[in-house]
């Protein structure tokens, strides 16, 4: 919204650099940030007498490790709505308006409203299944098919949204994807991303430590990938306007700063899936309009790692009766082998760093 004052520089010469888009990245990240810290202890304060605090299972469910997270039973839950007001509202003040934008930030709005109620349902309702599993898969359908019925529709999008490019090819696999291709291959994106964040999120810092980033690698590259010169240079796929998603990407950073202040260990205050799931759906929708969709499996080395524990955990115990792991996700495993959360959670955040870097160098190996 503030970017269209540029066209007023005749008046106020300064004005001009809204027409820039790194400047207005950074004043995205800065406006979440602010937003995020100022809100934070209002918002935390009101969930606390609202008694919304996270469900934990029982000694008899997971043993020693509640025993380590009982200290946590009083903490509220649901805090991703502080990092869905700083990251909307710096948004809708810093990006200019087009189809990428608005489809993201729909992405957004609707799997934060299916994580508030699953949330809602289990502190308030108290309902520890939440939201029902098929219908949270309903809902991911759905958005997954509003978010193509927007991008076939619009001239801008219809085009380069059918194409499917992949890391260190320099041209797109596939030109023009059939619809169901399209439609599955968006879904994939969006439920895997979605969920992986909420397998990840187990302890103080860490979900949100290593979204921040991967936003920052998405921002790098949908800036890249709306630059004319810099996509032809790096052999990228250019997809026009696609760079507004950088602003999105800068918001997640700073409103994700703002909440990891009152997650940090000891946490003030969990995302819970209203948090999770959404910033998951958001990422992937923003990996997909980039055209760096298969990427996010570097990039997001760390969900992929909790992810796959999981899968690997449960194949394991129904085939042999045997656990791989102490606890899956893989980050409860290292926490029963006597490390400390803290030092989960820092570890965890290197590791994240080491894959966002090997992921922005598929930018330049094609």
């Amino acid at each position: 919204m503030l970017s269209y004052l540029a066209q007023y520089e005749e008046v106020f010469g300064p004005l001009r650099l809204l027409r820039f888009l790194t400047l207005r990245m950074l004043l995205a990240s800065g406006t979440a940030l602010f937003i995020g810290y100022l809100l934070g202890p209002w918002l935390i304060g009101m969930l606390r007498r609202l008694s919304f605090k996270q469900s934990f299972r029982t000694e008899s469910e997971v043993g020693k490790l509640a025993e380590l997270h009982s200290g946590k039973k009083n903490t509220p839950t649901m805090g991703g709505l502080l990092i869905y007001l700083s990251v909307t509202i710096s948004s809708l003040l810093w990006a200019q308006f087009n189809v990428w934008t608005l489809t993201a930030l729909m992405v957004y709005t609707s799997l934060t409203a299916l994580g508030f109620i699953d949330d809602f349902l289990k502190v308030a309702k108290r309902n520890s299944k939440g939201f029902p599993s098929r219908g949270k898969i309903i809902w991911q359908s759905l958005t997954a098919a509003i978010t193509l019925l927007i991008l076939l529709n619009n001239p801008l999008s219809v085009d380069k949204a059918q194409e499917l490019w992949l890391p260190f090819v320099k041209n797109a696999v596939v030109e023009q994807m059939p619809l169901w291709a399209l439609f599955g291959f968006l879904f994939l994106v969006l439920v895997g991303s979605s969920n992986a964040i909420n397998v990840t999120d187990g302890v103080d810092g860490l979900a949100i430590g290593c979204t921040i980033t991967v936003a920052i690698v998405y921002a790098i590259m949908a800036y890249a990938a709306g630059n004319v010169i810099i996509s032809e240079y790096l052999l990228i796929s250019n997809v026009p306007g696609v760079g507004e998603l950088g602003i999105i990407c800068g918001a997640i950073v700073g409103g994700g700063l703002a909440f990891l202040w009152y997650n940090a260990h000891p946490a003030e205050v969990f995302m819970g899936d209203t948090g999770s799931l959404a910033l998951g759906g958001l990422v992937g929708v923003i990996a997909f309009m980039t055209h760096q969709a298969v990427t996010l499996i570097i990039v997001g080395g760390i969900f992929v790692l909790e992810t796959v524990s999981v899968i690997l955990q449960v194949l394991s115990f129904k085939s042999t009766g045997k656990r791989i792991f102490k606890m899956a996700p893989i980050h409860h495993h290292f926490e029963l082998k006597g490390w400390a959360e803290t030092k989960v959670v820092i570890r965890f955040w290197i590791l994240s760093l080491i894959f966002a870097f090997a992921g922005l160098a598929t930018l330049k190996i094609r």
